[in-house]
């Protein structure tokens, strides 16, 4: 990750040089000045170095090969010209698009802050830029635009130790967010201790948090270390943050503040040395205003907000995502799933209430209906087809062949099944043989095929499968 706006001048004319390089240290930039000949004897370029203000250069060398040189270091590197080339017309286009502007001799402070922001948009832009942030997160699966800009916003605070608030709407992976954001920190080596606000209830989450100690309260029978204590020298993920009650509000922005805790029932204080990431779905600033969520608590937390899009709002990012997910599935042992493209195209179109989470639950449920199998447009549950069938006859031909095996007469059992001998009968047994003799009847007529016969029974084919294997019927 770049630490920050770091300008690379290169220049021969000496005194240009100097008053450049002045003007940059005055305005509160970091710059490391050079001429062409020292720069041309490096090892490597230097580090974090996001922009070039390329000047007058005194040796015999073309402007051709040295944004060859540059482009080959980085390729999302923008260049500013400090003086004109005239080969600069001749360039071909990729290198041509590397020169973003051109500084005049004696630039004032607003041109050269407007050139400089023209660079820092090139380098987001750049598509040597996006495959590094998919690189630096790769658990975020995607590539749309709304889940780029959520990569580069994790870039830029993933490695400062300030809190985090999280929000979007429930399933869009929040926790993955959180995580990454851990995974990628200076704190990747502690441990990352999530808390479900929302599910502990409110007399057990302070305890739950702080810990207490042995007597504090009913039930106390021994010390225990809260998550404040586990998280130490890590993360702490405070999830539904907005599901907090009023009255722990209070403890935690207490803690926050002063970096401090005691356990309940205990008088020892301890050191709050965690760094704080909360997620919520809910509207933080509405509960504010309703007067069920604190406003100083909701300032501490959203030091640095991330938005998560909706899955509708990045629809192009479902594919990938499938293809993900399917993977997970494979590895559990469910089989491969394989989608037809129109089968792809209703999904894009499905609204996805749920996000990714609707889409996971999704997915397993038809690993199971269609193990290795082809999924269609027919196959997806009726609330996920939104495009028409595109070969309809295929399915009637299998409705027609189940029509077929419904024509096929099956002859009565012999006798009297339902007349009840003076003796008396097993029941038990009676319905057992009854329906032991159906179901060869139906094999027999169906040429042993067990899914015909299902349909001939009226039963689903799993069903028939376990009472063939309850009576040891087997296919001949």
């Amino acid at each position: 990750m770049r630490p920050g706006l770091q300008i690379q001048l290169i220049e021969d004319d000496a005194g240009r040089r100097e008053r450049l390089s002045q003007l940059l240290s005055f305005v509160g930039l970091r710059s490391i000045a050079t001429d062409f000949v020292s720069w041309l004897q490096r090892v490597d370029a230097p580090p974090g170095c996001s922009v070039i203000l390329l000047g007058e250069c005194r040796l015999p060398l073309s402007l051709e090969k040295l944004l060859t040189e540059l482009r080959a270091q980085d390729p999302a590197m923008p260049v500013i010209l400090l003086c004109d080339w005239s080969e600069r017309t001749s360039l071909p286009a990729e290198l041509q698009a590397m020169l973003i502007a051109s500084l005049p001799a004696e630039p004032d402070y607003a041109t050269l802050a407007d050139h400089l922001h023209l660079a820092q948009a090139y380098r987001q832009q750049s598509g040597a830029e996006q495959s590094c942030l998919m690189h630096l997160f790769p658990d975020l699966i995607g590539s749309s635009p709304s889940l780029q800009s959520v990569r580069r916003m994790m870039a830029q605070v993933s490695e400062r130790d300030v809190s985090v608030l999280i929000t979007g709407e429930s399933g869009t992976g929040k926790e993955v967010v959180a995580r990454s954001l851990h995974d990628h920190s200076g704190r990747s080596g502690g441990p990352f201790v999530p808390v479900n606000c929302g599910a502990i209830p409110a007399d057990l989450l302070e305890s739950e948090l702080f810990g207490h100690e042995k007597g504090a309260f009913t039930g106390a029978i021994s010390s225990r270390a809260g998550r404040f204590e586990l998280a130490r020298g890590g993360t702490l993920f405070l999830d539904e943050i907005g599901d907090m009650p009023l009255p722990m509000q209070v403890k935690l922005l207490r803690v926050l503040q002063e970096r401090q805790f005691e356990r309940v029932g205990g008088s020892k204080t301890l050191e709050a040395d965690v760094r704080i990431l909360a997620a919520t779905h809910k509207n933080l600033e509405q509960m504010i205003e309703a007067g069920d969520f604190r406003e100083d608590l909701y300032y501490r937390l959203n030091v640095f907000p991330i938005e998560l899009p909706a899955l509708r709002e990045r629809c192009d990012d479902i594919p990938h995502l499938i293809d993900e997910l399917c993977a997970r599935l494979r590895r559990q042992g469910f089989g491969q799933l394989h989608f037809q493209p129109e089968a792809l195209e209703s999904l894009k179109r499905h609204p996805w209430p749920g996000n990714v989470r609707e889409l996971a639950n999704l997915l397993e449920r038809l690993a199971i209906m269609c193990p290795d199998g082809v999924i269609g447009v027919s196959e997806l549950p009726a609330k996920f087809r939104h495009v028409e069938e595109p070969h309809p006859e295929r399915y009637r031909r299998i409705a027609g062949t189940a029509e077929a095996c419904a024509a096929v007469q099956v002859p009565e059992p012999a006798g009297d099944p339902a007349r009840l001998p003076g003796a008396g009968l097993d029941l038990k047994a009676h319905l057992e043989g009854i329906e032991r003799e159906l179901i060869e009847q139906s094999l027999d007529a169906c040429d042993s095929v067990v899914a015909r016969a299902a349909d001939l029974l009226q039963i689903r084919r799993t069903t028939l499968v376990e009472k063939m294997r309850k009576y040891g019927i087997s296919r001949k």
